[in-house]
């Protein structure tokens, strides 16, 4: 007899008379189905062995999210910014605007997504490489070196804040992630004041003065302390097995904190080196 459950149905030792099912056959069947049972018995058993000493299904077969999802995706996002960068530096710097809003637009469509967008998320990195190629020559052009000391301090940066996270010195409890959410908050909306200022007025909060070398600072520091929250996401994420697609989210958030931590080094150099 067949089990109404149509998984059982697909195993064996549900399909067929004996184990693990009702026997239909008549009575006078019976001695000679004894026989047939004892090596159904024997056979399943075996198979239950067999089971037992296969590994268990990795993250892979199952459909949740690694570190080599997340390594593999983010590189793919920084493969697309990077060649937007080099469109933007190399052929059209003048494209630089149409890079600051379309990588800000898309930017905060995807952080605002629940689900994400590999297409969308791919656009905003192309978007931003268009904006860090052009604002990248223009700062190379007034101080010779300046690009490669704003890329080296930020790789450096990311390297300290993961080895801080991974030793445990620096730890993203409620409390801190409270405190990142205001104080990132209010310098994101401190920099869009800043930035429609610019763009309409000749008004501008930052400045290349102390001022701008203080407000610099602030925005590095965050960024810096926000890569620990990027960590957390992912560590968590993979400990706790949320679905592969968000090793994409992963991705957009370090691409969106190491580009902004690039920026601070970018104007912080500007500044240091005035005029030279």
């Amino acid at each position: 007899m067949q089990s109404n459950n149509p998984v059982f149905n697909r195993m064996p030792e549900f399909t067929r008379d004996g184990y693990a099912t009702f026997d239909s056959r008549p009575a006078q069947q019976a001695q000679a189905g004894a026989a047939g049972t004892a090596t159904t018995d024997a056979a399943s058993a075996q198979r239950l062995e067999e089971m037992y000493a296969q590994p268990p299904a990795g993250p892979l077969e199952t459909g949740r999210m690694t570190y080599d999802d997340v390594v593999i995706r983010t590189a793919s996002v920084f493969a697309v910014l990077l060649v937007g960068a080099a469109v933007g530096y190399f052929v059209a710097p003048g494209l630089l605007m149409v890079g600051l809003v379309g990588g800000l637009v898309l930017g905060l469509v995807n952080a605002f997504k629940k689900e994400p967008s590999p297409a969308l998320i791919l656009g905003y990195a192309a978007l931003e490489g268009l904006f860090l190629g052009g604002i990248s020559r223009a700062f190379e052009t007034q101080w010779n070196g300046i690009v490669f000391q704003a890329v080296l301090a930020t790789l450096g940066t990311f390297g300290v804040m993961l080895a801080l996270y991974k030793s445990g010195r620096i730890r993203v409890t409620p409390k801190f992630q409270r405190i990142m959410l205001f104080a990132v908050g209010g310098y994101a909306v401190f920099v869009l004041v800043n930035l429609v200022l610019v763009l309409f007025t000749d008004l501008n909060m930052r400045g290349f003065g102390p001022w701008g070398l203080l407000v610099g600072a602030v925005g590095a520091v965050l960024a810096a302390l926000s890569l620990t929250l990027d960590f957390d996401f992912i560590d968590r994420g993979v400990r706790s097995g949320i679905p592969a697609r968000y090793a994409w989210t992963a991705a957009f958030g370090l691409t969106v904190t190491l580009v902004w931590l690039y920026i601070e080094f970018l104007r912080i150099l500007a500044i240091l080196r005035g005029s030279d």
